[in-house]
């Protein structure tokens, strides 16, 4: 005689139950180390620094702190330095975004042609952004250096008059720009041809019986092919341009005349110049709540288009 031996409904339960608790739980353990590692880097500095926002805290008595609420904040609206950083930090920002990604764009179209000596010309392309910052600061500066940057030699050459160029209120800022330009439309470039040769033939083949043209499909199956890497390419340089310290600071130190001055190296100069870090904090809470609307604002208008 058979025995039955099938479980019961409340049996079943409570062994898929203890099975979900086991996985669960080794989920949890596996990612512990990872967490505690990005609260500890990450998570805890950026509470700290939203605190000391609402403090008056100085690196010259580093103990004392005092709760002086929204007076850094009250204090920075009626900061001329901090208006005209900010003002020349969302110029900067838009310009060298832009820039970047319509020559990107170019360089892209470009660089997806099968053409005999692409696949060097593609490796030479990424030679200014694997560079470190500081080296193409020297070269800019060497190339525009008065007296014997091949810059001014050539101007000379042609009878007009020759500058140090980062020393000029008028030329800094453009220089600077050109800076980002120059470091980061190759990364553009690559990324943007990569995601333009993932687009199947089929679909220009489509489009061609169509009767649509170059322009056409360019517009109606390139760009929407590729508008999600164009949206975390875009995201991500605003971010990092936003926030670079790097290339104002060992440039131009945000002179002449606070001409290239921006939050990055204004919030620097006060933490560790003026050694108000409190004020310092403030300015970067602002930063901060700057960049998460415009990533939240950006990234909803492209999930709606």
């Amino acid at each position: 005689m058979a025995t039955n031996t099938s479980k019961g409904p409340a049996e079943r339960f409570l062994e898929e139950f203890r099975a979900f608790v086991s996985e669960t739980w080794l989920g949890y353990a596996l990612i512990l180390p990872a967490t505690i590692l990005v609260a500890a880097i990450i998570l805890y500095p950026t509470v700290r620094g939203i605190h000391m926002a609402f403090l008056e805290v100085s690196l010259l008595q580093p103990g004392e702190e005092s709760f002086v609420g929204l007076e850094n904040f009250a204090e920075m609206a009626n900061d001329a330095v901090f208006r005209t950083a900010l003002w020349q930090t969302v110029v900067l920002t838009a310009l060298a975004v832009s820039i970047q990604y319509l020559l990107g764009m170019a360089l892209a179209l470009v660089l997806k042609e099968k053409v005999p000596g692409m696949r060097f010309f593609r490796s030479v392309s990424m030679v200014t952004w694997v560079l470190p910052i500081i080296v193409m600061v020297i070269l800019f500066r060497f190339m525009v250096q008065n007296g014997f940057g091949p810059v001014n030699i050539i101007l000379g050459a042609l009878g007009l008059e020759t500058t140090y160029w980062f020393g000029d209120p008028e030329m800094a800022f453009p220089l600077i720009v050109l800076m980002h330009v120059w470091r980061n439309v190759p990364f553009y470039a690559i990324a943007l041809m990569a995601a333009m040769n993932s687009i199947p033939e089929t679909q220009y083949e489509a489009a061609r019986l169509d009767g649509a043209g170059a322009l056409q499909r360019f517009r109606h199956v390139t760009l929407p092919q590729i508008s999600y890497v164009s949206m975390i390419m875009i995201v991500l340089h605003v971010i990092f341009t936003f926030n670079n310290f790097e290339i104002v600071y060992l440039s131009t130190g945000g002179g002449p005349l606070g001409n290239t001055e921006v939050l990055a190296t204004y919030v620097y100069k006060t933490a560790f110049e003026t050694y108000a870090l409190g004020y310092a904090a403030s300015m970067g809470v602002v930063m901060l709540i700057i960049m998460l609307t415009f990533t939240a604002v950006y990234v909803k208008l492209e999930d709606t288009d």
